[in-house]
């Protein structure tokens, strides 16, 4: 049973954009793998841009910064 978790900063994705994520890295795996949709788990994580860090700053800071 194939598992994906995907992880995305909190700052507004769509119910039908996550929906759209779920069903296309579902698909991915019976293009790829030959994976059973039925069996195929994808989690999406919301993660707030506080709690995300790159090159040692948080997103949050990194975007206010215009980065």
């Amino acid at each position: 049973m194939p598992f994906v978790n995907i992880k995305i900063t909190r700052d507004g994705a769509t119910a039908e954009q996550k929906a759209a994520l779920i069903k296309g890295a579902t698909q991915l795996l019976v293009d790829v793998l030959n994976k059973n949709p039925q069996t195929t788990v994808v989690v999406i994580d919301e993660v707030d841009t506080d709690n995300w860090g790159i090159g040692g700053e948080t997103v949050t800071a990194r975007r206010q910064q215009g980065r």
